[in-house]
């Protein structure tokens, strides 16, 4: 076999692995302890996208003044939190606190490679439907 070639196929199979690698970010969630209901909605519907997505959620509460003698209320809220999005993600790191700020990071079920390979699957499957729906469409009208 000829080196120059191996080296070749080599280098493009590296280049194809790089193009399907997928990494997994960590977005964040920010929260103040008295959040309102449609707010904590809004951001819990984020974090369920985020997860949905293959990304971490790193869900974090900020304590302003006389918010900060009481802890024990954030970690309710985010173990609230953290049992409201179990479905699409696990926790991985327990609530701690990190100077005026709690945090908790909860990993996706999926990894973002898996999601990759579904929408792709997904996608091809889709795309063969949609041209045999316009073919006997356009059979029709020229019938007609």
């Amino acid at each position: 076999m000829d080196y120059g070639k191996f080296k070749y196929e080599e280098a493009r199979k590296a280049k194809e692995a790089r193009r399907n690698q997928a990494n997994t970010v960590l977005k964040e969630v920010r929260f103040r302890l008295k959040i309102d209901k449609h707010d904590y909605e809004t951001k819990r519907k984020h974090a369920v996208e985020f997860l949905k997505d293959g990304d971490k959620v790193k869900a974090m509460i900020l304590f302003r003044g006389r918010e900060q003698s009481r802890p024990e209320a954030g970690v309710r809220l985010l173990q609230r939190f953290a049992e409201e999005v179990a479905e699409f993600g696990s926790v991985e790191s327990s609530p701690m606190i990190d100077g005026r700020n709690m945090v908790m990071i909860i990993g996706p079920h999926k990894n973002k490679a898996m999601v990759k390979a579904e929408a792709s699957a997904a996608k091809t499957v889709r795309r063969p439907d949609s041209t045999e729906d316009a073919a006997p469409a356009a059979e029709e009208t020229a019938a007609e």
